[in-house]
């Protein structure tokens, strides 16, 4: 196989950086390629255990302007201009100057919201591979907004979300969808619309090449249907991507996303806590890095917990208090906080992968952003799905109808999911054989594919042999 050396770029956020870095050690595991990882400076000045970083592995930060990192009140706008405007002319300067020391790069790899990657290497004549790190069916939805199916799409949106009758039905799906299962860009309050901008950018860049090879974070048993729905794309499952030390077993070592940030020097006590506990007993709850709960929310969340008296682990981070990574206020403590910490535990932080890998883990309560789904899957954890924004109702709809790994909560009218239903999805998830079963399925079939002669192990080889044959030079 052809000796690669990868320039890898990716969008300066955690979710975005989890997945990509698991996927440069993957190509490193594979090949022996050298990897440098791009990113923003502000971004990597907050990723931990960089101290293990493998051989052959290396990052290149540069300064997109908010070197602190992008808050609230700043403009967005003004960021993703930054972002291009700095990112792009650090790439070239990366490419050309190794391309002057005899030490040029093979590719270029680069994930969503980045669209500006594809356009310096088209101008530097060097391959670039695009990975979509959300699922293959959240892809083809995108697809199918931008590609004629736009007015159905936003109708569907505006409907009332109970009625059954109104569902859209998009080419080569299996799932009839509706307003809630719809990724949240494409709605008309969408207040990220620079987000959507992106990624219709990036189809149009897609447009212009003749069947391009999509990377997917997912695998062909998950999604074999999305993966082959559109045809004018050759989308490969090369996931799950996730460490080593939890999925194949190569690399015991690897335990770590190494975008996992702000450790906690408390990570003992509650995996001694987790041990403790019997097995399949423990719930779980996370709502990944983004997403800040309203107190309401969270005050049912506890009433939910404690009327379902299961021990449970609670992530609750420093910036969900009114947004902010201040010291708590009297407003952000919860009502019921002693009764909740004598049945549960309460941290601002933990590693996600190692909770779910735990044997005491029977439940997540979780937004189901992609990263938290594929971990749940290959924890074999079943799910009671709690989305918020994003593809999260897309992901939350796989979960409940195709995989049936775990049960959606239903809000009122006022938007709030109330403590009792709550309970009752909990009650309804610990007390499923069915879901318990069928999340140890999708275990096995997770860890099957990227094991030696796994279908994303297979997939993977094949498009470096091509990317070895020149079938991606520009």
């Amino acid at each position: 196989m052809t000796q690669h050396r990868f320039l890898l770029v990716t969008w300066p956020a955690q979710g975005h950086i989890n997945p990509s870095l698991q996927f440069a050690k993957r190509l490193m595991s594979t090949t022996g390629a050298d990897v440098t990882f791009v990113t923003a400076l502000s971004a990597l000045r907050r990723i931990s255990n960089r101290s293990g970083t493998p051989r052959g592995l290396t990052f290149a930060p540069f300064s997109d302007g908010y070197d602190d990192g992008f808050k609230p009140g700043d403009d967005i706008d003004h960021y993703v201009s930054e972002l291009r405007h700095r990112g792009s002319r650090a790439v070239a300067d990366m490419v050309v100057s190794s391309a002057n020391e005899g030490r040029p790069y093979t590719c270029i790899v680069y994930a969503i919201m980045i669209p500006w990657v594809a356009e310096v290497a088209s101008e530097l004549h060097l391959p670039a591979v695009f990975v979509w790190i959300q699922p293959a069916t959240v892809f083809d939805i995108y697809y199918y907004y931008f590609n004629g199916h736009k007015d159905l799409i936003r109708n569907n949106h505006m409907v009332n979300n109970t009625d059954a009758t109104q569902a859209v039905e998009l080419p080569g799906l299996p799932l009839t969808l509706k307003s809630s299962d719809l990724p949240s860009f494409m709605v008309d309050s969408n207040p990220y619309n620079f987000a959507l901008l992106l990624i219709e950018e990036q189809f149009e860049l897609l447009e212009k090449e003749i069947k391009p090879t999509i990377l997917v974070n997912t695998f062909d048993s998950l999604e074999l249907d999305a993966l082959k729905a559109i045809d004018k794309y050759n989308l490969i499952g090369i996931g799950p991507l996730m460490p080593s030390a939890f999925l194949d077993g190569k690399d015991p070592s690897d335990k770590s996303f190494g975008g996992d940030m702000l450790e906690t020097s408390k990570e003992s006590e509650y995996l001694e806590w987790l041990n403790s506990k019997p097995n399949e007993s423990v719930v779980y709850v996370s709502f990944g890095s983004y997403s800040v709960l309203s107190k309401i929310q969270m005050e049912e969340i506890a009433k939910g917990l404690l009327k379902s008296g299961r021990p449970f682990l609670w992530v609750i981070r420093e910036n969900q208090k009114n947004g902010e990574g201040k010291e708590e206020k009297e407003e952000d403590i919860l009502s019921c906080r002693v009764e909740l910490e004598e049945l549960g535990m309460i941290v601002p932080w933990c590693s996600q992968v190692e909770v779910l890998s735990n044997p005491s883990l029977g439940c997540f309560v979780s937004h189901c952003g992609w990263n938290s789904t594929l971990e749940s899957l290959v924890s074999g954890v079943p799910v009671v799905a709690f989305p918020q924004w994003s593809d999260q109702g897309t992901n939350a709809r796989l979960v409940e109808d195709m995989w049936k790994t775990g049960v959606r909560v239903a809000p009122n009218e006022e938007g709030v999911v109330v403590g009792e239903e709550i309970k009752r999805c909990l009650d309804m998830v610990m007390e499923s054989e069915e879901m318990r079963k069928n999340a140890k399925n999708w275990k096995d079939q997770a860890r099957e594919a990227v094991s030696e002669g796994g279908s994303s192990d297979m997939n993977l080889k094949v498009f470096l042999d091509r990317i070895g044959d020149g079938c991606f030079l520009a």
